[in-house]
């Protein structure tokens, strides 16, 4: 039986990618496609490597702004302990990476993939004047913006426009609901999605018969024309716009939408056929991860993985909260690379992690900490070069900006290293100006 809501591929595609009424996993990439039809139309399209080659880069953002002095504890330094003194770590406790600095007890992972010269421990990293509110801090970090501009494209997402066109829809994944600003870009690129199994080209309250409907559009329409058109049409644009190779605007919607389609079949079928012989905690962070590393294992041509971890907003009784939420990632990522070892996929993959800031150097009078500036970032491979990068950090009262640490690493420092070496990519482009990079890769 013919299916009631479209008699053409003109009717579904004006309807779902036009009118709106296709509820996606994959929301930012066909429904905001025709906007990208003039980019498109100014450029050959490029492919990427296939699933099998390439770096890839996953991002773990540690939410609500990470404490990074019981992260990485300065654990022979007495202003440390005097601004500190029910929170602080006792220097015992900590997992010594040198003669000053150590690991929180509970990142024992991280202590592994360290001596196992796997880890690089980014110190002070922060940026000019910054924000202590959360949104505009996690935006400045997502769009690696100027703490005083204000910006609607993300830097993963201007990676995305300036080295990723004409690429697969799963050349970046979120594992979540939505899609992160980092992820904004000119050229809809990437999908999130939450459970591979049910994750599907579907219409919303669509069904099995309905998405066999949809496959079945793409043949020649009978009538040339479609019957009740007000206003813009698909077929209307396509009189008008003509991309590089020849396309109607038509056959470049149709082609975007059957892409997206074969993307979540692929995803679906490597959801049922990856064997998974490895053992991960039961922790969100880490199922989340070993999902990233299905999806490695299945061979897409995936170059961005990004996943988040909330928790950190220690303003109350931050040694149990905190201690928790780093026990949580350092367990999580350990496994994850065993997991990628085990296939043969760790010398292609970098893990880095960010939060939207640090913490105040002093504790509060809840046995927490308040929202601060710098702190650390870790950086987790097998090609890594692995140690501490950047000065440590001051902690003398005097040297202190309004109680918290100033930096000494800017952050898009550390975006253009990893374009540059990591991802083989030009950093000027997509951070505006060329920052200093730093040697992370061995």
């Amino acid at each position: 039986m013919k299916n009631p809501l479209f008699t053409t591929r003109r009717d579904f595609l004006r309807t779902t990618l036009l009118g709106g009424a296709l509820s996606w996993t994959v929301p930012s990439f066909v429904a905001q496609t025709f906007s990208a039809l003039h980019a498109q139309a100014d450029g050959a399209l490029t492919q990427v490597p296939n699933g099998t080659d390439g770096p890839i880069l996953v991002l773990i953002q540690l939410a609500g702004g990470n404490d990074g002095l019981n992260t990485v504890v300065p654990y022979t330094n007495d202003f440390y302990y005097q601004a500190r003194p029910r929170i602080a770590i006792a220097h015992d406790l900590v997992l010594p990476l040198n003669d000053t600095l150590g690991l929180n007890p509970s990142l024992a992972g991280f202590k592994s993939l360290f001596d196992a010269g796997h880890l690089s421990v980014v110190n002070g990293v922060g940026y000019p004047n910054p924000n202590r509110s959360h949104f505009r801090a996690t935006e400045i970090w997502q769009t690696a913006s100027d703490e005083d501009k204000y910006l609607t494209d993300g830097w993963i997402g201007r990676y995305f426009d300036n080295a990723c066109q004409g690429c697969d829809p799963t050349v970046g994944i979120n594992i979540g609901p939505r899609l992160p600003q980092a992820f904004s870009s000119h050229t809809p690129t990437g999908i999130s999605l939450e459970n591979p199994d049910s994750y599907r080209f579907m219409g919303a309250g669509l069904h099995d018969d309905e998405e066999t409907a949809y496959r079945s559009m793409y043949t020649p329409d009978d009538t040339g024309t479609s019957a009740g058109n007000s206003g813009a049409s698909v077929s209307m644009v396509s009189g008008t716009v003509t991309l590089q190779n020849g396309q109607s605007a038509l056959d470049f919607l149709e082609r975007t939408s059957m892409d997206a389609q074969v993307s979540s079949d692929k995803i679906r079928a490597i959801a049922s056929k990856t064997v998974d012989n490895s053992t991960y905690p039961g922790t969100g962070l880490a199922r989340n991860l070993q999902l990233v590393a299905r999806l490695i294992a299945g061979g897409l041509p995936t170059r961005i993985f990004y996943v988040s971890q909330g928790g950190y907003d220690t303003h109350t009784n931050q040694r149990n909260g905190q201690d928790g939420r780093l026990k949580e990632l350092g367990d999580a990522v350990k496994a994850f690379t065993d997991d990628l070892t085990a296939m043969n996929e760790f010398d292609r993959v970098m893990i880095m992690t960010f939060s939207e800031f640090g913490r105040r150097v002093n504790e509060n009078g809840s046995q927490g900490t308040d929202h601060g500036a710098a702190a650390p970032m870790f950086l987790v491979g097998s090609k890594m070069k692995s140690g501490l990068l950047g000065a440590e950090p001051s902690l003398a009262p005097a040297d202190l900006k309004d109680g918290d640490i100033q930096y000494n690493t800017d952050f898009r420092s550390v975006y253009a290293s990893i374009l540059q070496d990591w991802l083989k990519t030009n950093s000027l482009p997509i951070l505006g100006r060329q920052f200093p990079t730093m040697p992370i890769v061995a």
